[in-house]
């Protein structure tokens, strides 16, 4: 175990030179006419990454063997509910490392503000890329370095100080967590009904997916026909911009999406209708919207709450099975399970990771109440396209 350690912090050491902002920390530049604030990273007066080594009696059919997630899961991240602001005084990447009776879990932490999904899979990546090369920095090429913007526009000044706002995470109610897994026959079959149901050919298989998720758990819910239902998901900008950016280009790159329905239309209606309303907004995310998004945000700053993330009946819908989740294998091999930490979760929080088996099939991290996980599990229409992983 000691090897393995010293080769996984060598090797880490050597991926924050390729991913250097990740080893700095928040701070603020202050100006006082007009008092104003700006925000950045400061790798120079920084402490580093965080590396924690643990132990735990638990394991590894402890954790993926449960039917829902163990609560302990979230002790194998480092940085326990802290949130972008913290990154102030806390690490804006920290790792922690878990030794089981029989299994090894390595928790990663990035902070939100300097990285979204496709940067994190990315450095995850290629720190194991780094691991397994067992080569010295100097003669080693990453097959997807990250890409860092040269030239940016002018500095964003600040109207009041984000880090020093009163923001702290919100405590999530009790919740069940469930992993829901999805065969690559299963995920044909709903495309397939999808654009049949509404004669096309454009609605994705994760399109498909969400909507069937989005009914699935409003039903769970009994809402009545005149409430309203929102389904909310993150979409990657960097393909979407004119030009286009590269994959690997470091930071956070996504636009919030989201459609809105009468549960009554949502539940009465076919699968398509739902999943074509999730294309429409999909498509809407333009280049111009997007940019447009952002000048308003320039000329109107402001700070999201946690708490703004969830509201009543929403279903939002996190990360995507597009990410190489099971690529990092640091020389032990493919890795059993991929589990999250605490990450804001609420009711109605779904996240969508790549099936271990590959080909398409993809697996449902589920977060609701109890009564709305037990009444989803009693939903023979949706469990019916449920599958053993």
């Amino acid at each position: 175990m000691e090897t393995l350690l010293q080769n996984l912090k060598d090797s880490l050491a050597t991926a924050l030179v390729h991913f250097y902002p990740l080893a700095g920390r928040l701070s603020t530049l202050k100006t006082e006419n007009p008092r104003s604030h700006s925000v950045f990273v400061d790798c120079n007066d920084s402490p580093g990454a965080g590396f924690i080594h643990a132990k735990s009696e638990l394991t590894v059919a402890d954790i993926v063997g449960s039917k829902y997630v163990p609560l302990v899961v979230q002790s194998f991240f480092d940085h326990h509910k802290a949130v972008d602001v913290d990154g102030q005084t806390l690490s804006l990447l920290s790792v922690k490392i878990t030794e089981l009776v029989d299994g090894v879990f390595i928790g990663l932490s990035m902070n939100h503000s300097v990285g979204d999904g496709s940067t994190f899979w990315n450095f995850f990546n290629s720190w194991s890329e780094i691991f397994n090369s067992q080569q010295d920095d100097n003669n080693f090429c990453l097959k997807n370095p990250q890409i860092f913007r040269q030239v940016s526009g002018p500095l964003c000044r600040l109207p009041y100080s984000p880090l020093d706002e009163s923001i702290g995470q919100s405590e999530s109610p009790d919740l069940k967590e469930r992993m829901f897994h999805f065969s690559s026959e299963t995920l044909r079959s709903l495309k397939s009904k999808a654009n049949l149901d509404c004669g096309a050919t454009m609605i994705s298989s994760l399109q498909s997916l969400t909507a069937f998720i989005w009914r699935s758990i409003t039903r769970a819910r009994s809402l009545s026909n005149d409430q309203e239902t929102t389904c909310r998901f993150a979409v990657g900008t960097r393909i979407r911009m004119d030009p286009p950016l590269p994959a690997n280009h470091f930071g956070v790159y996504t636009s919030l999406a989201s459609t809105t329905a009468k549960t009554g239309d949502l539940l009465e209606n076919v699968l398509g209708w739902a999943a074509s309303k999730l294309h429409q907004a999909v498509t809407e995310q333009s280049s111009e919207k997007i940019a447009s998004e952002i000048d308003h945000w320039l000329k109107s700053p402001f700070v999201l709450q946690p708490d703004q993330f969830s509201e009543p009946n929403l279903v939002h819908m996190g990360s995507s099975p597009r990410f190489d989740k099971y690529g990092s294998q640091f020389g032990m091999g493919k890795a059993v399970a991929v589990r999250s930490g605490y990450n804001s979760k609420h009711d109605g929080k779904v996240s969508a990771y790549p099936g271990r088996e590959g080909g398409g099939s993809i697996d449902l991290e589920v977060c609701l109440l109890p009564e709305f996980m037990e009444a989803l599990e009693s939903d023979q229409e949706f469990m019916s396209l449920v599958s053993s992983s």
